[in-house]
């Protein structure tokens, strides 16, 4: 059973309790355990407006800065002050009261602090140049707000310390014990030498500015949440590149971009979210653990995009190249209108639950499995995977019945899992099985192309349970030994075809009615021996031809082409719809449906 997010934030508290008991673990400890056991029930259909309405609001603030309080001047290892709020001792610079100031100059080995608790206090730095060799840059210890603002046609910079203790309460260049807000449209470079870049310990949000941060672990951290609504950012981070980590409130520990240009290079995870992760706009480009040709430790996180509940991509334009999976959540994903480029030493996408694709346009360009969760559901949008194993796996952390690895053993049980597709078009380039699931699949509106492997181990299709056809146009190719095809009692007609012989790359084959009409023309990526087509033309026992050769016309989906001319084409195959031979083909794991087709 599915519940909601409102019910699952609610579950995951009053399992806090009994988790630390079974476990011996702290209550935070038992709080992320406890989120992310019962996180597997996260409705996939969730919008971006929804889960943020579920969530602790994004502060607001205000940047103008007409009424300065005071100027500061750095001097290089001390400071001058003009006006009141704010006092100098050596190389240390305090605020104590409420205000804007605006702060210029180079300290070379100093610190500036704002100790002004249930205060707003605005910092307007005007090309400020601040290091600290044995803390943080800027330090906002108390305050009600901290605000940054990065005055126009300016560069400011913040280097810190190269250690801190483990203990350290302070440890990031720029570090807020309050809500922090980062604004303007001058320029700022981080340098977070011994820990993390810039964190904001309750709230972080971005309005504007170049914010350039490179960081021994964290790049840009915000506890309850990091909001991105505009400017360019830029990380390069040793751990994870946007981090949100409360891990003890349902509705804080998530990070939203809205709009923006945010690039970023970890060594860890792109964006790691303990609860949610949405974009809504802006220009996301991730590079994480060295990019999809790396292998990382066994106990290492390099994922590009994370989230601990449900992470929702509706719009904006988001390229990942990840060493383990480009987008993961460990309860749902939902794809709503996104434009995404994904490379992955992994999962292209993965969700531990729900995988909705409502929108947009998705292509994993490279990976091991390209979409994987244990419930996959097109119902629009474009979606173009290349995998070295399968490229569409609905299947769980363990899969029901026996078997060996891919294509060995024998036939196992459908679990509870499922592929379904309404409408859009998904186009699948694979090496293990194409379309596979350790449950069902249903087709029932769009249209899908799978190019599945060549060898005899896998299979273009692969269904455990059912593969019901009832609308849409499904074709797919690939190796015949273990060729699965719709269930007879589909309610739309398929034709299923075994060749005799290996039909090679680069083949343009045609199916056509016994009337001579040409109902699909499709041209081969890769050796393949099985067919398999269904669309509404079909009409359950009448006799289909396969020719090979003449040409193929027109707009091309997967080797799908919109027309095709068998002209002197050669007959190779005849096939009657919904009928499959005795026995049927190979008997591997993924029996479910019928397997193969009538072939004379």
């Amino acid at each position: 059973m599915k519940i909601s997010r409102k019910k699952l934030l609610a579950s995951v508290s009053s399992l806090v309790l009994a988790a630390a008991m079974l476990t011996g673990c702290s209550t935070s400890e038992a709080t992320t355990t406890a989120a992310a056991d019962t996180a597997s029930y996260v409705d996939g259909s969730m919008t971006a407006e929804a889960v943020l309405a579920a969530n602790k609001a994004v502060h607001t603030t205000n940047t103008t800065t007409d009424a300065e309080t005071a100027g500061i001047t750095l001097t290089g290892d001390t400071a001058t002050i003009d006006g009141p709020g704010a006092t100098v001792d050596g190389q240390t610079v305090t605020i104590t009261a409420a205000g804007t100031y605006r702060i210029s100059g180079t300290l070379t080995d100093g610190q500036v602090v704002v100790d002004a608790d249930g205060a707003t206090v605005t910092l307007i730095l005007d090309g400020a140049t601040i290091s600290s060799s044995t803390t943080a840059a800027i330090a906002v210890t108390a305050a009600e707000q901290a605000v940054i603002v990065l005055a126009d046609g300016t560069t400011s910079t913040l280097s810190d310390a190269n250690t801190y203790a483990d203990d350290a309460e302070v440890n990031a260049a720029l570090f807020s014990a309050a809500d922090l807000t980062i604004a303007g449209t001058g320029a700022l470079t981080v340098h977070g030498n011994g820990n993390d870049g810039i964190t904001g310990k309750d709230g972080l949000l971005i309005t504007g500015g170049t914010v350039t941060v490179e960081a021994a672990d964290d790049g840009v951290r915000g506890k309850d949440y990091l909001s991105i609504t505009g400017g360019a950012i830029t990380v390069t981070a040793g751990g994870d590149g946007l981090k949100a980590d409360n891990d003890t409130d349902g509705d804080s520990g998530y990070i939203v971009i809205s709009a923006g240009t945010v690039t970023i290079t970890a060594g860890g995870d792109g964006a790691d979210a303990v609860t949610d992760l949405v974009v809504t706009g802006g220009t996301l480009t991730v590079a994480s653990g060295g990019g999809h040709g790396t292998q990382v430790a066994d106990d290492a996180s390099a994922k590009g995009l994370k989230s601990g509940v449900v992470t929702v991509l509706a719009a904006g334009t988001i390229t990942a190249d990840a060493a383990e999976d480009a987008v993961h959540s460990d309860g749902s994903v939902h794809l709503a209108g996104a434009t995404l480029r994904l490379a992955s030493g992994d999962d292209g996408v993965h969700a531990e639950n729900a995988l909705v694709v409502d929108g947009g346009t998705v292509e994993v360009t490279a990976s091991y499995e390209g979409l994987e969760a244990a419930d996959i559901t097109v119902n629009a949008g474009s979606v173009h995977v290349v995998s070295s194993d399968d490229g569409l796996n609905a299947a769980g952390g363990s899969s029901a019945g026996t078997g060996g690895g891919p294509g060995g053993g024998g036939e196992m049980e459908a679990g509870d899992y499922s592929v379904t597709v309404t409408g859009g078009t998904l186009i699948i380039d694979a090496d293990g099985d194409g379309l596979d699931s350790n449950g069902s699949a249903t087709i029932s509106g769009g249209t899908v192309v799978v190019n599945g492997p060549a060898g005899q181990g896998n299979g273009a299709l692969d269904v455990n349970g059912t593969l019901t056809v009832t609308g849409g146009v499904l074709l797919a190719a690939g190796s015949s030994g273990m060729a699965v095809a719709p269930t007879a009692d589909s309610a739309q007609g398929w034709v299923s075809v075994t060749f005799d012989a290996t039909i090679a790359a680069g083949t343009t084959l045609h199916v056509v009615s016994s009337d001579g009409t040409v109902l699909a023309t499709f041209t081969t990526s890769k050796q393949i021996q099985n067919l398999v087509y269904s669309a509404p033309a079909i009409v359950s026992g009448e006799a289909y031809t396969v020719y090979r050769g003449g040409s193929a016309s027109g707009a091309n989906t997967g080797g799908l082409a919109e027309s095709g001319d068998p002209g002197a084409a050669t007959q190779i195959a005849t096939a009657t719809a919904g009928e499959a031979p005795a026995g049927g083909f190979g008997g591997g794991p993924g029996g479910g449906g019928n397997r193969g087709g009538q072939r004379k």
